[in-house]
C-alpha cells in the first residue's frame, strides 16, 4: 500500500481545515470565559464509499473541534407579585438586599459646587459660609 501524505490529502483541504480547527481550540483555550481544566479536542474523520464494483471510492473528510462552552453567569432577582395591580415582577439585584435601593454617588468637582471646601490645610466654618 502505498503512504498517504495527509499535508496533500484531498488538495490540502485536510491540511487547511485542521489549521483552522487548531486556531479555534488555541482561542478557546485562550478565552478567561471559559473552564481551564475543560479538555479539547479535534476529531479527523475519514468515511469511505466504495461503488458496486469495488474499483472506486468516495472519500469523506471532516474535521471537528470539540471546545469547552463558555461558564455560565449568575445572577440573582427579587421575584413578586404587585398586590395592587396583580402584575408579575422580576427585578435583579446585585450585592445589597432585596428591595433595597442601590445609589450611585458621584464624586462632584469642588470648583462646581456651592458648598465652600477646605483649602491648603485651614478648615473652613460652614456656619459663617451661609
Amino acid at each position: 500500500m502505498s503512504k498517504v501524505n495527509l499535508e496533500e490529502f484531498a488538495g490540502g483541504a485536510l491540511q487547511e481545515k485542521f489549521d483552522t480547527a487548531m486556531e479555534q481550540v488555541l482561542a478557546n483555550m485562550l478565552d478567561p470565559n471559559t473552564p481551564w481544566k475543560n479538555k479539547r479536542e479535534i476529531n479527523i474523520k475519514v468515511t469511505f464509499e466504495q461503488n458496486e464494483d469495488r474499483d472506486d471510492t468516495t472519500v469523506d473528510v471532516s474535521v471537528v473541534p470539540k471546545l469547552a462552552a463558555a461558564k455560565s453567569i449568575g445572577t440573582r432577582m427579587a421575584i413578586g407579585k404587585n398586590i395592587k395591580t396583580g402584575e408579575l415582577y422580576a427585578e435583579e439585584y446585585g450585592s445589597q438586599v432585596r428591595g433595597q435601593m442601590s445609589m450611585n454617588l458621584e464624586v462632584q468637582d469642588p470648583e462646581k459646587t456651592d458648598t465652600p471646601q477646605e483649602s491648603a490645610g485651614k478648615v473652613v466654618d460652614l456656619r459663617s459660609a451661609r
